[in-house]
């Protein structure tokens, strides 16, 4: 695996390195050891799944107090997202800024979200799925987020926003979440 560092301290993107023949390939998509050289979490302890069928449609900006505070690594399995983080970490001089990066199934590639930060995406193709390993469990007391609407985020969603959840827009603008 290759692990490239982003924008923001502590995002990375996962690209997968397979091993082509002539049946297809294989390619390791975690490994402890590999994570653990980088620096990175280990400890996961609930893996999820989302399928969107239209494109255009808007999840997020989701995270999770302290203390279920979590780290995330999301790939896309398949279709293709427009990924989203923004940084709500108090300490952090990038606070309130995000960074975009395209997941894409035919690519397999993945971002490494650490803790203090909100997540979404946007679909870019129809039936879109993404796989999440979270180093917390759900804790629905402890979800939060911001709503990804907010013009002080300043995203440039590619499409349309289409399908957000009623809790989506509904959630706070970035100016009345606490820092995590």
């Amino acid at each position: 695996m290759k692990f490239i560092p982003l924008s923001l301290s502590g995002a990375y993107e996962v690209q997968l390195e397979p091993r082509l023949d002539e049946r297809g390939f294989f390619a390791r998509m975690y490994c402890e050891d590999e994570f653990a050289a980088n620096g990175l979490n280990t400890n996961w302890a609930q893996i999820n799944m989302s399928h969107s069928v239209e494109v255009g449609t808007l999840r997020g900006m989701h995270f999770q107090r302290s203390p279920h505070r979590e780290v995330k690594l999301v790939r896309c399995l398949r279709g293709s997202v427009l990924d989203i983080v923004v940084d709500l970490r108090s300490e952090s001089d990038t606070f309130g800024k995000h960074l975009t990066i395209e997941l894409n199934g035919d690519l397999r590639n993945a971002i490494y979200v650490p803790e203090g930060f909100a997540h979404g995406f946007q679909t870019l193709k129809s039936n879109s799925e993404l796989q999440y390993f979270h180093s917390s469990p759900y804790t629905p007391s402890s979800e939060g987020g911001v709503n990804p609407l907010d013009p002080a985020l300043a995203i440039d969603w590619p499409l349309e926003p289409r399908n957000l959840s009623e809790r989506d827009t509904t959630l706070p603008r970035l100016k009345d979440v606490p820092p995590l």
